[in-house]
């Protein structure tokens, strides 16, 4: 999914469109990702996790297949990154319902799982900006299909435990006796998703935009080696890759510390970094992204977990399948919002507008904390 944005600008003078344009080619990829995971985890539920994540990478692979095919035609194009989003939407209710079902220890499973995520979410800018810089997009997109396809292999050689809970899981607690605190973690994590999606779709090419400074010393070292596009995804790979270490310390926070309260430090913490990454340029702005993006990225596990918490076991998948409906298909508005923020207040103006947007989130976190004073002790 971040190979898109890790190569915005290059497709964009290959097709001969704006960068607003192009990046609204992603639009239908990034909703249908989010909104097609409901009935994705129910299929989980009702199939099974394994199942379900062999038709991920199948589909992916040859949608990825598909665009590898087509970079030069926008609309066959979008057409592509559009069942790269349907098929990747399996990933996370499956996945993680799976994750949860299955481990003793759900806050440290999240966290591990996050680590890995974040390393493909490292690699995936930076094998982006090198293909791109030796071969071409092409490329990139069949490299995408040749992964998917690797992916198979692991899903398909692992065994899946039998599906009844064990008795003792620490997510067969007793059952909510009120939806409205799940209800109310949804809305903060379709805030959290539209913070995050409108972060990961815009650093790339925020960086190549804003770090011409940090550029031209890179350059000044290694010659003509370096584009600005790949400096950017250079620095969006080390920034995700730092980010593996907010997703352990997450994971450490939610074992020790109340969930709630942990989640909304978290959140906390990034609204400063996204008003100053709106001011920052250079080195500065990757010092504020780091930051921002370690506290963003480190929440998932708590979040992941305290959802876990609120949610029946036999429907856990389902449950991940509502949490990425609100977080990645609402999530992906931040797609349209943000070329509507650039295009009436400029670039700067797109952290400013995720700060508010966490800002509101915490204001829902502080309700859910409210909303669950009685039952503390589920949430340590």
């Amino acid at each position: 999914m971040l190979v898109f944005p890790a190569i915005l600008l290059p497709l964009a003078a290959q097709m001969e469109l704006s960068m607003t344009e192009t990046l609204q080619l992603s639009f239908w990829m990034y909703l249908l990702f989010g909104v097609s995971a409901l009935p994705w985890g129910a299929a989980a539920d009702y199939f099974g996790p394994r199942r379900l994540l062999s038709l991920f990478h199948v589909g992916a692979a040859a949608s990825a297949l598909f665009a590898a095919f087509t970079v030069h035609d926008p609309l066959l194009f979008c057409l592509a990154l559009t069942g790269i989003g349907l098929f990747s939407g399996i990933y996370h209710p499956a996945g993680l319902g799976w994750i949860a079902k299955e481990l003793e220890n759900t806050s440290r499973g999240m966290a591990y799982n996050g680590m890995a995520g974040n390393l493909g979410l490292a690699v995936a800018p930076l094998l982006a900006g090198l293909l791109n810089y030796f071969f071409n997009i092409s490329l990139v997109y069949a490299v995408v299909a040749g992964m998917n396809l690797v992916g198979l292999i692991f899903t398909i050689r692992h065994k899946e435990a039998p599906q009844d809970p064990k008795a003792d899981h620490e997510c067969a607690a007793t059952p909510p006796t009120s939806w409205t605190p799940f209800l109310i973690l949804l809305c903060a994590m379709m805030l959290g998703g539209i913070a995050y999606r409108g972060t990961s779709v815009t650093l790339p090419a925020f960086f190549e935009l804003k770090n011409a400074g940090v550029y031209d010393m890179l350059k000044s070292f290694f010659g003509d080696l370096f584009t600005p596009n790949l400096s950017a995804t250079i620095l969006t790979s080390i920034l995700f890759l730092i980010g593996m270490g907010g997703q352990y310390l997450g994971g450490r926070v939610g074992e020790k510390y109340d969930l709630r309260w942990s989640y909304l430090v978290f959140h906390l913490i990034t609204i400063p970094a996204a008003f100053a990454m709106s001011a920052s340029a250079d080195w500065a702005l990757f010092l504020w992204a780091t930051i921002h993006g370690f506290f963003l990225l480190g929440m998932q596990p708590i979040e992941n977990t305290l959802l876990a918490r609120l949610t029946p076991p036999q429907l856990l998948s389902s449950a991940y399948g509502t949490k990425f409906v609100f977080t990645f298909g609402v999530g992906a508005l931040s797609v349209k919002m943000l070329a509507l923020v650039r295009q009436s207040w400029g670039i700067d103006a797109i952290f400013i507008a995720i700060a508010l947007v966490s800002t509101l989130l915490c204001f829902v976190i502080c309700l859910l904390i409210r909303n669950t004073s009685g039952t503390r002790q589920r949430f340590r």
